[in-house]
């Protein structure tokens, strides 16, 4: 087991452009974000209870386009807030991540999220998207020595 936390660095954290909500007899909750970090994959999870019964831990799986096998790893859970770590991280390129819900009903769709690729130079994460810094004015030299 990885301890993705302290054992790695967070890369991106993506956020769903609609609510990946799920309910079934067996399971309900909602995706409230993935953290992608260097170690792994963390799903932040709001559960509910069904029934009036104590929230379950939802059987999840995790998918991108390349068809990367992620594996659960460990879940914390704190009153109705869950966290699934899932191994490996993404590899380079990936641009979508999909959730499903595997419950006795069978597989269903959750949500898809977009991967935005990193801009290199820092940048801020806003709803699935990176909000990308202005480009950097470059005054060398040479730069002067043409404007003169």
């Amino acid at each position: 087991m990885v301890d993705h936390v302290s054992g790695g660095h967070l890369e991106r954290v993506v956020l769903p452009l609609t609510f990946g909500q799920h309910q079934s007899q067996g399971a309900a909750f909602t995706v409230l974000a993935v953290e992608i970090w260097n170690t792994g994959l963390v799903v932040n999870l709001h559960l509910a209870s069904t029934n009036g019964t104590e929230p379950k831990t939802p059987d999840i799986v995790v998918h991108d386009h390349f068809g990367t096998e992620y594996k659960l790893d460990e879940v914390a859970t704190v009153g109705s807030r869950q966290l699934q770590f899932f191994a490996p991280s993404i590899p380079e390129g990936t641009r979508s991540l999909t959730i499903r819900s595997v419950d006795p009903e069978g597989a269903s769709f959750v949500v898809a999220l977009a991967v935005p690729a990193p801009n290199g130079r820092g940048g801020e994460t806003v709803h699935g998207h990176v909000k990308r810094l202005r480009p950097r004015v470059e005054t060398g030299p040479d730069i002067q020595q043409e404007a003169s």
